[in-house]
């Protein structure tokens, strides 16, 4: 039977049972394949095409120059191909990743339609070193979610406005739950109902069963808080359906 709520109304600030960064990189170093494709790579993210050209258009007309971007969580680099091919000019492109055959794809991916300078960079966001004021853009999809406790949403959030310039912007693509109890039981109801339509009953319990273990996503209103909080005084919304959201915002 389908679980009508799947996440508590506030993820619980206990999450020893959660996978590790280790079982997370094990899981996404046999998903290249799935997500070398433009098109389909996220279908389980619900308008996944949609928000990719949305996140990639906020990039382009609210960011100017683009010279060097940072795709977080780069996968097999699909978001940065996409600004690249919207864009229409060569820029500086690091790919971060904890699973290396996901950067190695990424980097040869970027590196066939880019003759900017491609970085290849395997680690933990959280901890890995970058220096400060100098994106232009951050790309941050269907990564955020593996986040844990507050002080760790918070840290992260400030990272994020500490290495983008004076008038460079973060664009973030991912799953969210719900301020109410509610309402956040219908919205994962209606994901179980698109899943089911994707690949029937089997997987949308696979889905919804390595969300349970994975991760830890948070409310959309709580996210929105959290970039003005640590300094951003610009924050849009691009799109909300269901379960995902994308939106983003502009060091000023």
């Amino acid at each position: 039977m389908q679980n009508p709520d799947p996440f508590p109304q506030k993820p619980p600030q206990n999450t020893t049972k959660k996978s590790t960064v280790k079982e997370i990189k094990e899981r996404f170093d046999k998903e290249v394949e799935r997500f070398s494709n433009l098109e389909t790579g996220q279908s389980a993210t619900v308008d996944a095409p949609l928000v990719m050209e949305l996140i990639t258009s906020a990039a382009i007309n609210s960011t100017s120059p683009i010279t060097r971007v940072l795709d977080i969580g780069c996968g097999a680099g699909n978001n940065t191909i996409k600004l690249r091919q919207s864009l229409g000019h060569d820029f500086t492109a690091d790919l971060l990743d904890i699973s290396t055959p996901m950067v190695d794809r990424a980097h040869q991916r970027v590196s066939g339609i880019n003759a900017g300078i491609v970085n290849a960079l395997v680690g933990d966001f959280r901890t890995i070193e970058l220096k400060d004021n100098t994106y232009d853009i951050v790309l941050a999809a269907a990564v955020l979610h593996h986040l844990r406790d507050d002080a760790d949403w918070e840290s992260v959030f400030k990272k994020l406005f500490s290495i983008l310039r004076v008038g460079g912007s973060v664009w973030i693509s991912d799953l969210v739950t719900h301020e109410h109890t509610a309402v956040n039981a219908l919205m994962w109801k209606r994901y179980g109902t698109y899943l089911e339509s994707l690949g029937g009953a089997s997987y949308r319990d696979d889905v919804f069963a390595y969300i349970e273990k994975e991760d830890s996503p948070r409310s959309l209103t709580y996210q929105l808080n959290l970039l003005y909080k640590v300094g951003f005084s610009s924050v849009d919304v691009l799109h909300k359906h269901s379960c995902f959201a994308a939106f983003g915002a502009i060091k000023e």
